[in-house]
């Protein structure tokens, strides 16, 4: 999984104030969220097709839910086609 920074002390403070977490369990979100947002593309693709796999899914609905949820998810991705996932996941 790509490097993730440790949260600065000043976001782990906010979020502890805002939520009424401790700053021990405000670390853990912040570096939880922060790990979310720096998974690259094909790491995304590879978790979420195991993922999926692992519910009984076939690949061909998996690549279709995929580019779907790519779409919307929160750090853009170019577009890629059922064929571009199919390659990220088997190489």
């Amino acid at each position: 999984m790509s490097e993730v920074t440790q949260p600065s002390d000043e976001l782990v403070d906010q979020v502890s104030r805002t939520t009424g977490l401790s700053t021990d369990d405000a670390r853990r979100v912040v570096a939880d969220v922060l790990a979310y947002f720096t998974e690259t593309t094909e790491e995304y693709v590879r978790r979420r097709h195991r993922e999926l796999q692992t519910y009984g899914a076939r690949n061909d609905e998996i690549f279709a839910r995929l580019a779907d949820e790519l779409r919307h998810w929160p750090v853009r991705s170019p577009e890629l086609s059922a064929r571009q996932l199919r390659r990220i996941v088997y190489g």
